[in-house]
This record gives structure tokens, sequence and C-alpha cells, in this order.
């Protein structure tokens, strides 16, 4: 069974996550589970000033949370109701990273989804604080659904790639059970200025290929430049539907997140992102 973890705030764009969430993996036996962590909203709290008094915060606190993920877990399933899917929601006094990441270890769950941004959204950035933080620091592949989206079929996905660093088999068997079951062309987008491979990258690419061997593949080489810019001049010109990047050393991502002014590098921002841990689990 697939176990997907969708964090939310309560806002539109953490209830869309899970309505997309639901969608991508409608042909799937899957468990979801909706999680809310409220610990900042105590500690922010200016008429929590005594130990008591915050003791006695964390119950209500609590209790409304636990109300309130009732409600959405029951919206979402009146729209997206699906015999093969489970559904169960935590009210959890704690971080949001520190708590999802101990769910991905006690649940072995395969994915996050989350909106890419969240109560206080801001159209001119790529990333919230809260996906950023967990995309660098959760030890799970995590899908991000932006602002505004909504769901389409993902008939094309996109995977730039360095093809130095190997993908693990139980993250890319993640997407190629997806592409199986939408019948998705793979796009495999290479940024240098050389056509050579070396035996290392042969064998990353073969290793990419056969795991989608049973889905439609495509192969770009582009020379080299803004990573971001040639990604999302991929990604308008393939009518692309979803982008899978690695969270590692020495990859496209880390150049992304690593870099000052990441909000305004920007990927495109209008279809969701996927992406992988490059761990063993």
């Amino acid at each position: 069974m697939r176990v997907i973890i969708v964090p939310t705030d309560f806002s539109k764009n953490a209830f869309n996550a899970l309505c997309c969430a639901q969608q991508y993996f409608k042909y799937e036996k899957s468990k979801f589970i909706l999680v809310h962590t409220y610990a900042d909203e105590v500690y922010e709290n200016k008429e929590v000033l005594s130990r008591d008094i915050l003791e006695e915060y964390k119950a209500v606190k609590h209790k409304e949370t636990e109300v309130s993920l009732a409600l959405v877990l029951e919206q979402a399933m009146a729209l997206e109701p699906n015999p093969r899917h489970e559904v169960e929601s935590l009210a959890i006094f704690g971080t949001l990273v520190d708590e999802v990441n101990s769910l991905v270890n006690s649940e072995n769950a395969d994915l996050v989804i989350m909106g890419s941004q969240g109560k206080t959204a801001n159209r001119n950035i790529t990333y919230g604080s809260n996906t950023l933080q967990v995309v660098k620091y959760v030890k799970c592949p995590v899908l991000g659904i932006p602002l505004g989206y909504n769901y389409e079929r993902p008939e094309r996905i996109l995977f730039p790639s360095e093809l130095l660093i190997p993908y693990k088999n139980r993250e890319l068997k993640l997407v190629s059970c997806m592409a199986k079951s939408f019948r998705s062309e793979l796009h495999l987008l290479y940024i240098s200025n050389f056509d050579r491979l070396s035996l290392r990258q042969e064998d990353v690419k073969s290793g990419w290929e056969y795991r989608f061997r049973e889905s439609e593949q495509t192969y770009t080489r582009h020379d080299e430049g803004d990573i971001a810019q040639i990604i999302n001049e991929h990604i308008s010109s393939n009518k692309i539907d979803m982008v899978v990047l690695v969270n590692s050393k020495h990859t496209y991502m880390e150049t992304l997140l690593h870099t000052s002014t990441i909000n305004k590098v920007g990927l495109n921002t209008k279809i969701p992102f996927l992406i992988l841990q490059n761990l063993s689990r």
C-alpha cells in the first residue's frame, strides 16, 4: 500500500494538495495521512504566560485541530470518494519538519504532498518557507502543488538530470507506477556542452531508461546556461505537466536550493514539482 503524508495548515492550497494527491494515486491502493502541527500556534499566542495556561491551551488547540482535520477529510472524501483509499488525520503538538520526518520513519512513507505555499501565500515567490524546509530536511520525496493549480493528468513528466547520481529504485518506482497508470511520456533533459557521456553517465541513463521501459521516452541534450531558464523553456515548449528533480549534492536541485536568490531563480510555478531525496530506506 502506498503511504502518503499530507501536511495541512487549513489553507485553500493545502486542501487542493490533498485533492491532487487523491487524483495522482486514484489507481493505487493508498493510505493518506493528513497532519497538522500546532506547536508554533501555541507558543506564539501572547496570552500564554504560564505553564498552567500553556497546558490548558494545548488541550484546547488539540481538540480544535482534530475537528478541523475531520472536516477537511470529510470534504475531500466527498469530492474524491475512492474505495482504494484509506484516510486518517493527526493533530500533533510539534514542529512541521520534525513531526513529518518522524511520520516518514514510523509509517515508512513513500511521499509527502503539500501545497507549495500556505496561508501566507505570496505569488511573487516560488516556494513558501515551510515547503523549502520540508524539501531540504525531510528524508522522503516531496511533491509540491503550486498555488492555484488545477489538477491535470500528468501526460508529460520532465527529469532534468546531470546523470551523475544513480536514482534510488524505490523513488523511481514511485514515478514509474504513476507514469504507467497515466501512460505518461518521460522526458530526460541533460544540460551540457558535450554530447558524449562518461561511463558513469551512460549507466545512470541506462538505469533510468530501464525503469521507464514501459513508457514513451525522450532524451534531450541542451547546451549549458541558466539552469532555471533552460528547464522553464523545456517545460513550455514540451507542455510538461510535472518536473522531477533530485535533492542531493552536485545536482540541479542543489544549485537552486543553495542560491541566495532562490525566489528570483524561479522554476516554473504553474505545474507540480516532485523532489526525490536520493536516500536508501
